[in-house]
């Protein structure tokens, strides 16, 4: 039981020197992220009808 509060204490320690992220920086990584899905389902779309459409004329 003493090493499990040791470990408790010992993390919030670690925590507490942790640099968090301001919420500006935390949108403008989301809208990146958003936008950079987006841009890779529309490649990977773009592909698939590509290759859908390749695969029919073939057979």
């Amino acid at each position: 039981m003493k090493k499990l509060i040791q470990f408790v204490k010992e993390s919030y320690a670690e925590l507490r020197k942790v640099i968090w992220p301001s919420r500006d920086d935390v949108i403008s990584s989301v809208k990146i992220v958003i936008i950079s899905t987006v841009m890779v389902a529309a490649i990977l779309g773009l592909v698939d009808v590509l290759l859908l459409f390749g695969i029919r004329l073939v057979f």
